[in-house]
């Protein structure tokens, strides 16, 4: 496909100018953008690359890939729900949501299950998942049961009004007892299916607090203001304490390999789209993860 910026979008955001040219969803517009899909005058740019007018757009849209969902008899934690939200308790290893050949075993399949009624805002394909957690980490998810909800739910996630509180086992010692890291993440110039520090990346800040120390490990507790793609894992890896047992962005040499890693969403709060009170939940660490750190308080 090919695109003019005319004059109305002259000096709009890449992203925005092509959203209101093409009948195409910003959404995908940034997905293309962000994996060098989009060309302008022959080259790659970034999403917030400020158009000209007379600027030659240039990309292919993907055609889109019919999969064929299924409710499936999956155990699922449901920690909470009502008529308008839930909570899920998200096993370590369970996929949020179907991708192009992986269509069954997803969270997605088990709600479709459990949860008669989701928010068609995502689509097909994601009903009811506002944001979501690594295939590797544990932990909290809202889900959205119509679409006024999904709408509010987003809403406090951009404003950061919501809570969501980390609990992350790290290789090394750790010696301030609390910190921020805030460095810019993006797509790794050396590795595609990774995330890196960036200096052209998106603002990503991250709060952490030591909860407790081992002889050559750190548990923390962190709280994010930004939501980047494997933010926190991306974030401790550049300070030099990647998260134990990180399959991508940790040592091979760690705390039970290939079972995941020590990463867990262990508090979600946020406001009810419908009553608008507070709601808090908290879940506990897997057993795997209670395990390790009774075996590292043994070892210390």
């Amino acid at each position: 496909m090919q695109i003019i910026i005319n004059e109305e979008n002259n000096m709009q955001r890449l992203d925005k100018a092509l959203a209101t040219q093409t009948d195409l969803s910003r959404t995908l517009l940034t997905e293309l953008i962000r994996t060098d899909k989009v060309t302008v005058n022959g080259q790659i740019k970034k999403a917030k690359y400020k158009a000209k007018t007379g600027d030659l757009i240039e990309f292919e849209v993907p055609e889109a890939e019919v999969l064929d969902l299924q409710a499936e008899n999956i155990p699922l934690e449901i920690v909470y729900q009502d008529a308008d939200v839930a909570v899920v308790n998200k096993p370590q290893g369970m996929v949020v949501h179907p991708a192009a050949g992986h269509a069954s075993g997803t969270m997605v399949n088990a709600l479709m299950y459990h949860i008669k009624d989701l928010s068609g805002i995502n689509g097909t394909i994601r009903p009811g998942i506002v944001h979501r957690i690594d295939k590797d980490t544990s932990g909290l998810l809202m889900v959205a049961k119509n679409d006024q909800a999904h709408e509010s739910l987003a809403a406090q996630l951009k404003a950061k009004t919501n809570k969501r509180r980390y609990i992350a086992l790290v290789h090394g010692v750790i010696p301030s007892d609390r910190g921020t890291i805030e460095a810019p993440i993006g797509r790794s110039p050396k590795d595609r299916k990774k995330q890196a520090v960036v200096a052209d990346g998106r603002p990503a800040i991250t709060h952490f607090e030591v909860l407790e120390r081992f002889d050559r490990y750190t548990l923390l507790a962190l709280e994010l203001e930004t939501g980047r793609t494997h933010q926190i894992r991306v974030h401790l890896a550049y300070i030099g304490h990647p998260v134990a047992g990180d399959p991508l962005y940790g040592p091979k040499n760690t705390l039970t390999p290939n079972k995941g890693q020590f990463l867990h969403a262990e508090t979600l709060g946020f406001e009810h789209p419908k009553t608008k009170e507070h709601l808090e939940f908290h879940a506990e660490l897997p057993t795997i993860f209670q395990n390790a750190i009774k075996e590292l308080r043994k070892n210390n």
